[in-house]
């Protein structure tokens, strides 16, 4: 199932190196605006590039997209991850050579649309009657500054807080009781002290959670005016929580997605918060480990505060310079606005809908046996509508590197929270030359 996860997560230090080596050169030539027709006769052939199950996802759906209508022909090409970004960054600098359908990542999505303003089509007129039953935060993290979808919501990396229930039983504590971050760390001392487990593992030199936490606040590294937020309150309470989880001895400290996946096989650690792909690892990396797991909802920073954030996923979009941009437009709507179609990719696929109304199929609320006849699925699909929005920009990359500096001089060697991110904020803002919010 790690294929899964190769879709979903962010493989942030990757794309951004493709993406700003493709975008360096100023944005190169466009094949000019198109104008989708909703009502245009479809026929001919498209090509689709995507990778790993995604792409297996995508060839099944052609095959029916196919039957469905006479006449046409879905080619779906798995381009490989590790080359994916690279073929579109130069093919969008370049003005040819990128297929009819690409896939991208929701965080990788801004950057595209930013930088490359005419490179991707306006699918509004196919989808955009739509919009209120996808996931909010993905439609406006796929659309341009005047509100064009560009990019189609696909997969969600809704977050939840999956935990070990032989650990909470053991020390008598109640997951239902956790309501907010103050509470898990409260249970996690009592963890420690009954069963001499820490509460988390994570990657502190990727920044350990920080930009998850700070969505989970409806915040991201800059605000819709594009000017940096990385040292509001809101992040400097994320970063003070991780700081307090590795000063009480909470957290431990592991080295990438391997390092994650080993921790969780080994039981380090009592919970994980993470999307919903991470059931994707647990079943494929740790089945041994089948009714040890229960998954409730991420804790909130103050009481009724949002439960859930974001960690991954991905869309579909068609390049200005498709050969046939109304029948490529035509087969994502086919596969992303489909319930059926979204359901049945997150069954055969793994693939966790974008697409609301998907979630509302009988799979997803069906006890699942590892997690203990838990309906896991349902509650991710309840909270997926709850996702805050927040804001990208063609920065983005660069700022999370910094961001990331500060959360290991703050977490690993006891700098202050606020002064690790104003030094940040200062450190983004030279290097982008943008404002620093007020």
């Amino acid at each position: 199932m790690n294929t899964t996860r190769t879709l979903l997560a962010s493989a942030a230090t990757l794309a951004g190196v493709a993406l700003l080596a493709g975008c360096a050169m100023g944005g190169g030539p466009s094949a000019g605006p198109v104008v989708l027709d909703p009502d245009a006769k479809l026929e001919g052939e498209i090509t689709v590039w995507s990778w790993d199950v995604a792409a297996t996802a995508l060839d099944r759906l052609g095959a029916e997209f196919e039957a469905e209508h006479p006449g046409t022909t879905v080619n779906v090409v798995d381009v490989g991850y590790d080359n994916a970004y690279d073929k579109l960054s130069v093919g969008l600098q370049a003005g040819s050579g990128l297929p009819d359908v690409v896939t991208i990542e929701t965080d990788r999505a801004p950057g595209y649309i930013n930088e490359f303003p005419t490179g991707l089509v306006d699918l509004d007129p196919v989808l955009g009657e739509a919009e209120a039953d996808f996931d909010p935060f993905k439609w406006a993290a796929q659309s341009d500054a005047d509100g064009a979808l560009k990019v189609a919501p696909w997969d969600s990396g809704t977050v939840g807080l999956f935990y070990r229930t032989d650990y909470f039983e053991e020390a008598g504590i109640d997951p239902a009781s956790i309501s907010t971050w103050d509470d898990l760390v409260a249970a996690g001392e009592q963890i420690k002290a009954e069963s001499g487990h820490t509460l988390l593992s994570l990657d502190v030199a990727t920044g350990g959670g920080f930009q998850m936490l700070l969505q989970q606040q409806g915040q991201g590294l800059f605000d819709e005016n594009g000017d940096i937020t990385v040292n509001s309150p809101e992040a400097v309470e994320a970063l003070t929580l991780l700081q307090t989880l590795n000063e009480k001895g909470l957290l431990k400290n592991v080295k990438g997605w391997d390092g994650r996946v080993t921790s969780a096989k080994d039981g380090d650690s009592a919970v994980t918060p993470e999307a919903v792909w991470w059931i994707g690892t647990l079943l494929g990396d740790a089945p041994e480990l089948s009714g040890s797991y229960g998954v409730t909802e991420l804790p909130a920073f103050e009481e009724g505060g949002v439960r859930t954030s974001n960690s991954g996923g991905s869309g579909l979009a068609v390049p200005a310079q498709a050969k046939n941009p109304q029948l490529a437009a035509a087969f994502v709507d086919f596969a992303l606005a489909d319930a059926g179609n979204q359901a049945s990719m997150m069954e055969n696929e793994g693939l966790f809908p974008s697409y609301l109304p998907a979630l509302q199929g009988q799979y997803f609320a069906e006890p699942q046996e590892y997690f203990g006849g838990q309906p896991v699925y349902e509650l991710f699909a309840e909270q997926t509508a709850n996702i805050p929005a927040i804001t990208f920009t063609t920065d983005n990359a660069e700022a999370s590197d910094i961001v990331a500096n500060a959360v290991v001089a703050a977490v690993l060697n006891g700098a202050d929270p606020q002064q690790a991110l104003d030094d940040a904020a200062q450190q983004i803002a030279t290097a982008t030359d943008r404002e620093i919010a007020e």
